[in-house]
């Protein structure tokens, strides 16, 4: 048999990160699709028409499909009698592969990786290192699983060490019910039980990138416990009615994965570990022959649908000339159509200017009545103003937001996600708004950003301050002037009619 060069891991796992951040796996494509289907919840069945839609776009432009193009994670299962042609360790090999992948010019993907977790978090500015995983497997093969993990999904990660009696279904039910909607459901959840801290945590992250069977698995019925939990978490986790972007809905899980290994007699590790609406992975095998093929889904897949439709009675807005006395006419849950200009900033564009704002400098930028949104968004190609700019997790901006709205002003806030009981209170003390834009639907949303162009801290790449003209936005209205929130009021709905 010949060997597996270098050249064929770097050449096949480029080829895959481009891969996956425009294609979704063709099984998530069906299920997201049976799914909107069945969705009786009109906001939550919108927010999936738009995820839909994006997932359509972002194969046919070979665009993102969620401008948080993730951290690259790589599972390489060795076969004892493969035959390598290697000189470097796998690490290298696999981050130089990250770095093409990521640097492409014709579709860049965004850097999300920063070194020195402990101090300045300096962007990478290619995305490496990769996190890999390596297992010897019988065998003269090497299967790789490559994925691509956003930051929101990840944040939401969750292990805990139980008593033995204790029920794992009822653990991984509560630990869903408080996770909020930061990592953008509907999904997939990955279960880990047994083994060790580690142990588990990995279980549940290779769990994510099983097929979706909870259809057949339904139908055939469960043939051993892991099945039996499966569908046990399934219809408890939809029955809480936390629904698509946590909306309200009967659909927050698409389907739950669950893996487990022989464990101390003391314990009872759990690990969980949700995959957004962005669900990004593909599988390959190398035996020598050359790089891998990858075969892009079937476009018949999707669904035909134009989320203009959902959207056709929506309210327009005109930020440029928007007062706090329009603001006050919001209702949660309402649709709007965002026109104007608009600033963004996230994590560290907020740190920088409580930094600033500490030693009494002055600030690049004035907020005071203008709308941000939290973004960072991919770089442009071609004739694009900006790539996809979907948003990113409100809740870690939480901490801000006493500056933001009391101290400068702003009026208007844009992500993704529930925000905190201060927060609410900070919105509705300041006759302030929180909004919506679906997550896992950047392309669609990038579409309506007609300039582009950074305006501040600059250095800070994709987490720099960027001022956008947008013609007809789509968001939805979460939390309004007089602090009622749709991520508190839609799913007590669901969950009463489930």
């Amino acid at each position: 048999m010949p060997a597996i060069t270098e050249d064929h891991v770097i050449d096949s796992i480029a080829d895959a990160l481009q891969f996956i951040s425009y294609y979704h796996p063709q099984d998530f494509i069906r299920a997201m699709a049976a799914a909107w289907k069945a969705e009786k919840s009109p906001a939550a069945r919108d927010a999936m028409t738009q995820i839909l839609v994006n997932s359509r776009m972002a194969a046919l432009g070979h665009r993102p499909i969620c401008q948080d193009t993730g951290v690259a994670n790589v599972t390489a299962r060795i076969g004892v009698k493969a035959q390598l042609d290697w000189d470097l360790p796998l690490q290298d090999i696999v981050d130089d592969a990250v770095r093409r992948a990521y640097r492409n010019d014709d579709n860049p993907l965004r850097a999300s990786v920063v070194t020195d977790p402990f101090g300045q978090r300096q962007n990478t500015r290619d995305n490496a290192p990769a996190m890999l995983h390596v297992e010897m497997v019988a065998g003269d093969r090497v299967d790789f699983d490559v994925s691509a993990k956003g930051g929101g999904s990840e944040n939401k990660s969750k292990f805990a060490v139980l008593n033995p009696s204790a029920s794992v279904a009822d653990w991984v039910v509560e630990t869903v019910e408080k996770m909020g909607a930061g990592w953008c459901p509907p999904g997939i959840l990955g279960v880990g039980v047994g083994g060790s801290v580690d142990k588990a945590m990995v279980m549940a992250k290779q769990a994510l990138k099983e097929p979706i069977d909870a259809t057949d698995l339904r139908a055939r019925g469960p043939a051993t416990p892991e099945e039996e939990l499966r569908l046990e978490l399934i219809d408890r986790i939809n029955a809480l009615g936390i629904g698509a972007q946590g909306l309200g809905g009967i659909t927050t899980v698409l389907d739950v994965k669950v893996r487990s290994f022989p464990t101390h007699a003391a314990s009872l590790p759990v690990a969980l570990i949700p995959n957004c609406a962005a669900t990004r992975h593909v599988h390959f095998t190398l035996d020598g022959s050359g790089p891998a093929r990858l075969s892009p889904p079937d476009l018949s897949d999707w669904p035909d649908l134009d989320f203009r439709d959902a959207w056709k009675n929506a309210r327009r807005v005109d930020l440029d000339g928007l007062t706090r006395d329009q603001i006050a006419t919001w209702k949660p849950g309402e649709s709007l159509l965002l026109s104007g200009r608009l600033l963004t900033g996230r994590d560290a564009a907020h740190r920088r200017i409580e930094q600033m704002l500490a030693a009494g400098q002055p600030l690049p930028v004035e907020f005071r009545d203008r709308a941000i949104y939290y973004v960072g968004p991919v770089d442009p190609v071609g004739n694009e103003v900006v790539g996809p700019a979907g948003p990113t997790t409100s809740t870690r901006m939480d901490r801000y937001s006493d500056m933001m709205l009391d101290r400068l002003g702003v009026s208007v806030m844009i992500g993704k996600a529930e925000r905190g009981n201060a927060t609410v209170e900070a919105i509705a003390r300041n006759g302030a708004a929180y909004l919506i834009a679906v997550g896992g639907a950047a392309y669609l949303v990038s579409q309506a950003i007609r300039e582009a162009r950074v305006i501040a801290f600059e250095d800070l790449g994709m987490e720099a301050i960027h001022e956008f003209v947008v013609k007809d936005m789509p968001v939805t209205v979460a939390v309004d002037v007089r602090g009622e929130a749709i991520h508190r009021s839609g799913p007590l709905r669901w969950r009463m009619h489930a």
